[in-house]
């Protein structure tokens, strides 16, 4: 992949080089720049044209599952840092789950929160975003700390906090779409990555090649990007939206009597946010439990909470 990242210029202030450090299910496309001690989680999609510069202020914080779309601008000056969730300071922590769209300034010191939403051409400077915030158009956010779950409308100015502290609630709605906008660039994300990769190009062709009535793209993809000869494809599907969406996945067994008393043993917790790693630790639990019931469940990493389930194998 041809990545332009490259380590931060030797300045007064920094005289370490220090390169971005990127998981290897990142994407960021050949035609944007990242510079300097950036530090990239898991499933990160940056899109073309993006300038995330950590040669000033810094260091940069990019959580998993993070969206940051063309234009956008992450910079920080030298001075003022804030303190990121594992207790270190940064110029610029972004959080898990968040969208940062087209054109949109992230310039430090400047926290956003996970689950945030920052629309077109917004400013987010020397402020904190709190978790799940919908931010619209052109807005600027400056000088204040927004609460968690609050709605910015387009074209807002919040320069002081007690316009933040009288901030709407964010809707059920508001909060649907930002989740939308995150899977739609995971998918995204897959498939820029699956364009560089000639043997998943060449399989979805064969593919085209050999239907007469040609399968839909998001299903072929799924097919190329999530093999398994023992895992259907709502297995296959439901595994991905859930690492997509930062959670882990817990594994239960049962025989005929336990699941008819709804007494399900524990198997473990699947804790990768690999597809494929998933994949195979899954299909070795069916080979080991043969003729049990398995079933899977979502936990949210940090509240342990247990969510969706899924009964992937019955006798």
């Amino acid at each position: 992949m041809d990545i332009h990242s490259i380590p931060a210029p030797p300045t007064p202030w920094a005289q370490t080089l220090i390169e971005p450090t990127l998981d290897p299910s990142v994407y960021i496309h050949p035609l944007t720049n990242v510079i300097g001690d950036v530090r990239i989680g898991t499933q990160v999609h940056i899109a073309p044209g993006v300038s995330i510069r950590a040669d000033e202020g810094m260091p940069f914080y990019i959580g998993s599952n993070v969206n940051i779309q063309d234009g956008a601008v992450i910079h920080g000056l030298e001075q003022g840092r804030i303190t990121g969730e594992d207790g270190e300071s940064y110029s610029v922590w972004i959080g898990e789950n968040a969208s940062i769209t087209h054109m949109a300034l992230i310039h430090g010191p400047a926290y956003v929160g996970k689950d945030c939403f920052i629309g077109f051409r917004s400013t987010v400077f020397n402020a904190r975003v709190g978790n799940g915030c919908i931010v619209m158009s052109h807005a600027l956010i400056e000088n204040v700390q927004i609460p968690a779950g609050r709605y910015i409308a387009s074209g807002s100015i919040i320069t002081h906090q007690q316009q933040a502290d009288r901030l709407p609630t964010v809707q059920d709605t508001d909060s649907t779409f930002a989740r939308h906008v995150v899977s739609i660039n995971q998918k995204l994300r897959q498939g820029y990555l699956c364009a560089e990769d000639n043997a998943c190009i060449a399989a979805i062709q064969n593919e085209v090649d050999g239907q007469s009535e040609p399968e839909n793209g998001a299903q072929k993809l799924r097919s190329i990007t999530l093999n398994s000869a023992t895992l259907n494809s709502a297995t296959l599907a439901w595994v991905q939206d859930q690492l997509a969406q930062g959670l882990e996945i817990g594994i239960e067994q049962a025989d005929n009597r336990r699941f008819r008393a709804n007494s399900w043993s524990n198997c473990g917790l699947i804790r990768t946010r690999h597809e494929g790693d998933a994949i195979a630790t899954l299909e070795q639990l069916l080979h080991q439990y043969p003729r049990q019931y398995l079933r899977l469940f979502s936990v949210a990493p940090k509240t342990r909470q247990r969510g969706k389930s899924l009964v992937i194998q019955q006798p």
